[in-house]
């Protein structure tokens, strides 16, 4: 294959890590934020205050955009460092693979995320609990993350 098509490839690899994993990033918030709007509506509704720390739920999944960036960085650094263009493949797995992990701990992220914001809102208790529980589907993406980059040797 010609070495310009594998190196077009490779650095499709990270656009494909830092995509995929902004859009899990946004459907992870957009499912957090939609639960927390409505857990906000039932504080008014019931003249409760409504608690601003459920915005906590919203950003959570942000971070797997980061990490995709993060991986689409190591790619293209590993490509500026003369890394061989016959190395096309690993670099596209990394990326769609990585990336799909990331997406996945984003959006189950902000679906536990949902759950907790109505939680939350309901009771007023738990929020330790909730957000250790979005740290843990937040590890998921920090594996991937890392053994991805350790997949490109």
């Amino acid at each position: 294959m010609d070495s310009q098509i594998c190196m077009a490839l490779a650095k499709a690899g990270g656009l494909a890590a830092l995509g995929i994993a902004a859009i899990g990033s946004a459907l992870g918030a957009g499912t957090a934020g939609a639960s927390a709007i409505g857990a906000w509506k039932k504080c008014y509704a019931q003249s409760k205050a409504a608690p601003f720390i459920l915005i906590t739920f919203i950003g959570a999944p942000l971070s797997q955009t980061i990490y995709g960036m993060i991986l689409m960085n190591t790619i293209k650094g590993r490509l500026a460092e003369g890394w061989a263009a016959e190395n096309w493949a690993a670099a596209l797995l990394a990326g769609i693979c990585g990336g799909l992990g990331m997406c996945f701990s984003a959006w189950y992220q902000g679906v536990a995320g949902a759950a907790g914001a109505d939680a939350l809102a309901e009771t007023g208790q738990g929020f330790g609990n909730y957000l250790m529980t979005l740290g843990v589907v937040e590890t998921v993406a920090l594996f991937v993350l890392v053994f991805s980059m350790m997949g490109l040797g």
